[in-house]
């Protein structure tokens, strides 16, 4: 009996991978972060025990595993997006090692990835920004030393923020010093979903422009040079007379 920790992806069901589908599709007991993950994600189980984890605490969720374990039973616990970037997986891994029950990652598509899709963008651009921080909002969340909004953009990097649209004033206030206001920034609503939306600003009217739209919740802040930026090298992997193990 193993359980599989599954990342659906940001919403749209078909952003899942096949593995996961398959044992979606295969695991008699189903455990989803039903806020989260779309029903549409189960189409096809065979499931004799689907429930609802939004609805239950720790202990609780913990418990149908151990229950599960004990019948000889798979789990696909389905949680949105990747379930290692911000999945709470790591306290239901803890209980799981105690209790010597097996259990497997199976990944999923980011957020972040959906939202870079949606705007037709590499976050990655030669000359602009090689690296991408993935990151939150502090708000009941406490911030491990160093990694405050205005200690990591002091690298310029690209930045995605989770859970922070409804501080974004405060946001705003901490990168503008290190990234100029002019800089490009989005908020994306729900990528993915049916009523996904989205708003590009700089750093000096995305308030505005988010406040126009309503958006409270459920949204991923992009920042960053690499946004609506035409003007970079183009990469030496496909340069003409760029030579490698597979184009000599």
């Amino acid at each position: 009996m193993t359980v599989f920790f599954i990342g659906a992806g940001p919403g749209d069901p078909e952003l899942i991978t096949v593995k996961g589908q398959r044992l979606i599709r295969s695991c008699p007991v189903i455990i989803y972060a039903g806020s989260l993950v779309p029903e549409a994600v189960l189409e096809g189980h065979q499931a004799v025990q689907v429930t609802n984890s939004a609805e239950l605490h720790l202990e609780q969720i913990v418990a149908l595993m151990k229950s599960a374990h004990e019948q000889g039973q798979d789990v696909a616990r389905v949680h949105s997006g990747d379930p290692s970037l911000y999945g709470a997986i790591g306290e239901q891994i803890r209980y799981l090692r105690e209790l010597n029950i097996p259990f497997e990652i199976i990944p999923g598509v980011t957020a972040t990835a959906a939202c870079a899709a949606l705007l037709g963008t590499e976050l990655t651009l030669p000359d602009i920004s090689q690296s991408v921080i993935l990151t939150r909002y502090a708000d009941k969340t406490s911030m491990p030393e160093g990694e405050t909004l205005g200690e990591l953009a002091q690298h310029r990097a690209t930045m995605a923020i989770h859970l922070g649209v409804s501080n974004l004033g405060k946001i705003v206030a901490e990168l503008t010093p290190h990234y100029g206001a002019d800089c490009p920034i989005a908020v994306v609503h729900r990528a993915s979903w049916p009523d996904q939306d989205w708003v590009v600003g700089t750093l000096a009217d995305i308030e505005a422009k988010v406040q126009d739209k309503g958006f409270r919740r459920t949204a991923l802040i992009l920042v960053g040079r690499v946004l609506g930026n035409e003007v970079f090298s183009e990469s030496s992997l496909y340069r003409a007379g760029h030579a490698h193990v597979f184009r000599p």
